[in-house]
């Protein structure tokens, strides 16, 4: 590939709250361009990207889809993406591998979670875009009243570049501002009409807001917009050429998908206004000296591609997503995953078409492709050469904070769910596996419900194996308050040889000192060869403590005095001894049921403050203080572990999809009396069911 097709290509991902109909608008941008024969709707299960089970099933896309298109001389490879929170991380990958975005918004409401978290990630990559606002014929929508929105929200560098014709079930055509000419629709004909003589005030200060918003890409067509001259349309056209490219303005455009209106001229701004890969700048990598190196977008320059997204495909396997920033990867090629230090050979290389793959001799700089069956490398990793090795940085993921405990549906499932897990994570790095040692169950971290449903629906699917999920253990603790001194005696005759051993124990709490053994015998009452039993003693009993059966924590055991049996006396009699006398001591001292309490930080918008604060209140959380970051609410505060299972899903629900949360251990401390009542009833209650 030459320099001069490098300016030919576009990669656009489609970003947007769910519902906003990308997927939609995605299958009538194929259809227009003839990349597709057949038109799919997403509501019947036929739409070309969403092709996964899963999602025509939930009429919903779960997953990035990547197909390409030509129009007018140029090759654009549209990357859908879902617009639910719980599949962020899908938008982060479709993010990582474009250099524009078309950002949609349904023209019926108003700026919805999704568009934001797609404007903010948008900014965070410095991608270029275009807004689209969809579904202008349906019932109620007001393709001007949504304009406003958007410009209200973000400022006025969001520019009209169309100015309807009609609204809602009237939408039947609009005005193009650069050029001012009118089009409507009929049948998905389009008809040039002249201007309608009740939207001449509404395109004149449309026009004046587009002008002000482009102006700003060239100082000189600024000073002739200030100055009140007029601004020629091939002098605005290249502003916005120049001004979407540098994100000094973001165009919005309108469509109605399902009456083929705004389809083409959508297509028609994706070659003018958004970026070819030849105009980016450098990628900045690092060498094999951990120096950082600027790589430029050229075809004949040295490899460097990051893989932007891992999945399992049914009939090749593993399939892995590439960018290509410079050089090519041409199957059978060898390639060098600098980051994990492995070679990894390249078999026939695709050009993705939805659930297509198109067998193609290699993918160059700016382009997009994948590969079949890579051994070591998963999303987020550079390929490049073993002479010249490269890395990218790695992709940033949301964090996912919503766990499940998960276990095998059957004896079979066991010996698969280690790998199909691994599996699993691979194709979404949003999830996290993991098993505390306080609890040992399996928990599986995801960022919602929804990801939780479709991740055990893909387990099976996918990977054969099935499971059963039920809500977390929080790891309590126990520990004491108080001190007492206890004897514990083990005898056991049984004809022969016997058992026996005898102990004093002072027991005391040890704040924060975890659990402690020490001995003060005088005059060897206990002989120092059964020091280590009466130890073994006393933290058997500390794993599984006598309130609720959770381990014992912040305790001294020290041994004072006993006697011993020259003939019957070992090691394990001063262990059973030992934990006797410990379980006795700990129920003496005043013993504590201690919870897990988490340091949170919830960020959330001005508006939902209060409703965040009252409903952290309600969870037994303390709020330590509150700030401002990136024009939102910071609340810090502690709240205890138990009261945070489902509080990714309740916060969403509370503030729009709008807040987020990050949590961390901070301390333990103890049970309210009530609650750890509860705790402790709800075990004794085990153990008679078990029929201990």
């Amino acid at each position: 590939m030459s320099n001069g097709e490098l300016s030919r290509l576009r990669n656009v991902v489609l970003a947007g709250h769910s519902g906003s109909g990308k997927t939609t608008l995605a299958e009538h941008l194929l259809h227009k361009a003839g990349a597709i024969t057949r038109l799919g709707r997403v509501d019947d299960g036929t739409a070309s990207l969403d092709f996964e089970p899963e999602e025509q099933k939930r009429k919903l896309s779960l997953s990035l889809a990547v197909a390409g298109l030509e129009h007018d001389g140029h090759h654009a490879t549209l990357i859908d993406t879902p617009g639910y929170a719980d599949f962020a991380g899908e938008v982060v990958e479709g993010f990582a591998a474009a250099d524009g975005a078309l950002l949609t918004m349904d023209a019926s409401g108003g700026v919805e979670a999704g568009t934001e978290t797609a404007i903010a990630l948008g900014r965070q990559t410095n991608t270029a875009a275009l807004f689209v606002l969809t579904k202008c014929d349906r019932e109620n929508a007001d393709p001007t009243a949504a304009l406003d929105a958007l410009r209200a929200a973000f400022g006025s560098k969001i520019a009209p570049l169309q100015v309807a014709i009609g609204a809602a079930e009237s939408f039947r055509g609009y005005v193009d501002l650069v050029h001012r000419t009118a089009w409507v629709y009929d049948g998905g004909k389009r008809t040039e009409v002249p201007i309608p003589d009740d939207l001449a005030d509404e395109v004149s200060r449309r026009r004046d807001q587009l002008l002000e918003a482009a102006a700003e890409a060239d100082d000189d067509v600024l000073t002739k917009y200030l100055e009140g001259e007029e601004v020629s349309d091939a002098e605005l056209e290249a502003c916005l050429h120049k001004g979407v490219r540098e994100s000094v303005l973001a165009p919005v455009m309108l469509t109605a998908a399902g009456k083929d209106i705004g389809v083409e001229g959508l297509l028609d701004a994706i070659v003018r206004y958004l970026p070819s890969p030849g105009e980016e700048p450098p990628a900045l990598a690092t060498d094999g000296t951990a120096k950082e190196v600027d790589v430029p977008p050229d075809p004949d320059g040295p490899l460097l591609a990051q893989v932007f997204k891992t999945a399992a495909d049914p009939f090749v396997g593993r399939l892995t997503y590439f960018r290509v920033y410079s050089g090519k990867i041409s199957s059978h090629d060898h390639v060098w995953n600098a980051g994990r230090g492995e070679e990894e050979r390249i078999g026939q290389v695709l050009r993705v078409k939805g659930k297509d793959h198109e067998p193609i001799g290699s993918v160059g700089a700016g382009e997009i492709g994948a590969v079949a069956k890579l051994l070591h490398t998963v999303t987020g990793d550079t390929l490049s050469q073993r002479e010249k090795p490269l890395t990218l940085p790695p992709l940033a993921f949301p964090e996912p904070t919503l766990p499940i405990a998960i276990e095998p549906a059957s004896k079979a499932d066991l010996d698969k769910l280690s790998s199909a897990l691994a599996r699993l994570v691979e194709e979404d790095p949003t999830i996290r596996v993991e098993r505390p040692v306080e609890t040992g169950e399996q928990l599986l971290w995801t960022l919602g419900e929804n990801q939780t449903a479709v991740s055990a629906e893909r387990l099976k699917r996918k990977f054969g194996t099935s499971v059963v999920t039920h809500p977390p253990r929080v790891p309590y603790r126990e520990t004491i308050r108080g001190e007492t001194r206890v004897e514990g005696r083990h005898k056991k005759q049984t004809g022969g040889r016997g058992q026996f051993g005898h102990v004093w124990l002072a027991i005391e709490p040890n704040p924060g000192g975890g659990v402690a053994f020490a001995e003060k015998i005088v005059g060897g009452s206990v002989p120092r060869q059964f020091f280590s039993g009466v130890e073994k003693g006393v933290r058997d009993v500390a794993d599984k403590g006598p309130l609720a059966g959770y381990p014992v924590v912040d305790f001294k055991a020290t041994l004072y005095d006993g006697s011993f049996h020259t003939v019957d006396s070992d090691e394990l009699s001063f262990r059973l001894a030992a934990s006797m006398a410990t379980r006795k001591g700990i129920h003496e001292s005043s013993p504590a049921l201690l919870e897990p309490i988490m340091d949170v930080e919830v960020r959330v918008p001005e508006t939902y403050m209060g409703d965040v604060n009252r409903d952290l209140n309600t969870r037994r959380g303390r709020v330590l203080g509150m700030d401002s970051a990136d024009g939102m609410q910071v609340v810090r505060a502690h709240v205890p572990q138990s009261e945070l299972f489902t509080y990714a899903t309740e916060l969403r629900s509370l503030t729009g999809g709008r807040g987020t949360f990050r949590a961390s251990l901070d301390h333990y401390e103890e049970v309210p009396a009530h609650v750890a009542q509860k705790i402790i009833d709800a075990h004794r209650k085990e153990l008679e069911a078990a029929g201990h």
